[in-house]
């Protein structure tokens, strides 16, 4: 039986490619992207995100199956925490109704292994609280003193929502309809928006040493849609509220082996 997918950022990188390999699966595909898709919304918006979700939904006929949401943006500006984790979260709450009516709902986001860098608490429990005005001042005063510092802003951004996928998909409102809600977090993925950052040995260098890939380098962006694709299958009936670091081992090179000792705190 085919499945209605909503997928954000369809018109480039890794949105571009699952909304591709899903309809090349035969699965039907509303795209949501700034232009060159179904619907056309600037999810950095408040008024973007409620349009967004309503087109889609009637364009959909009232129930969507999957929501696949990789819109995202790395440039040191305020609406980068505006588009990654508002235009992610608030899109999700509005087109959570329509796959509450699938038979088998799923949800997926596009976090990163930059969640696990360097970032600005103000700024992450601003986004939790839903309060984008504060972020987006935050944001201000740290993109003020310059790209170095303004970065902080993407993975802010991630941090937050890789949290917020943890805490609502066990939610009543997600858990409690069924709907498994998961991450994903990709390393360096060959897409538009990495293409500058790897364009020197410098650079690429740089890059290498934030984010080691032991296993088979930087990455397409089929290994992430793919991914992405079955945490929205049916096949998914119990995995929640998970970040998947499909990143070339970047994660286990940074983070080590044990990541359960905080059990053994007293």
């Amino acid at each position: 039986m085919t499945r209605t997918y909503v997928v954000t950022g369809s018109a480039s990188g890794i949105g571009e490619t699952t909304a591709r390999l899903l309809r090349d699966r035969g699965e039907r595909v509303i795209g949501i992207d700034l232009k060159n898709a179904d619907v056309e919304a600037d999810l950095s918006t408040p008024e973007g995100r409620t349009a967004a979700a309503a087109k889609a939904i009637e364009l959909a006929g009232g129930t969507v199956d999957g929501v696949i949401a990789c819109a995202g943006i790395s440039a040191p500006i305020p609406k980068t925490i505006s588009v990654n984790y508002f235009g992610v979260t608030e899109l999700l709450e509005q087109l959570r109704p329509a796959l509450a009516g699938s038979d088998a709902p799923r949800a997926a986001v596009v976090s990163s292994m930059a969640s696990l860098q360097n970032h600005s608490e103000e700024m992450v429990d601003a986004a939790l609280a839903g309060d984008e005005t504060k972020a987006l001042e935050i944001a201000a005063e740290l993109t003020a003193q310059g790209p170095q510092i303004g970065y902080l802003v993407y993975p802010s951004s991630k941090r937050a929502l890789s949290r917020w996928v943890r805490r609502q998909s066990i939610s009543p409102e997600w858990a409690g309809n069924g709907i498994p809600l998961n991450a994903v977090a990709p390393g360096t993925v060959l897409t538009p928006m990495t293409q500058k950052l790897l364009e020197t040995e410098e650079s690429r260098a740089m890059v290498d040493a934030s984010v080691p890939m032991p296993l088979n380098y930087h990455q397409s962006p089929e290994s992430v849609a793919n991914l992405l694709i079955w945490l929205t299958s049916v096949e998914n009936t119990h995995l929640a509220g998970q970040v998947i670091y499909d990143d070339g081992g970047a994660e286990v090179s940074l983070r080590g082996e044990d990541v359960w000792s905080w059990a053994d705190r007293k």
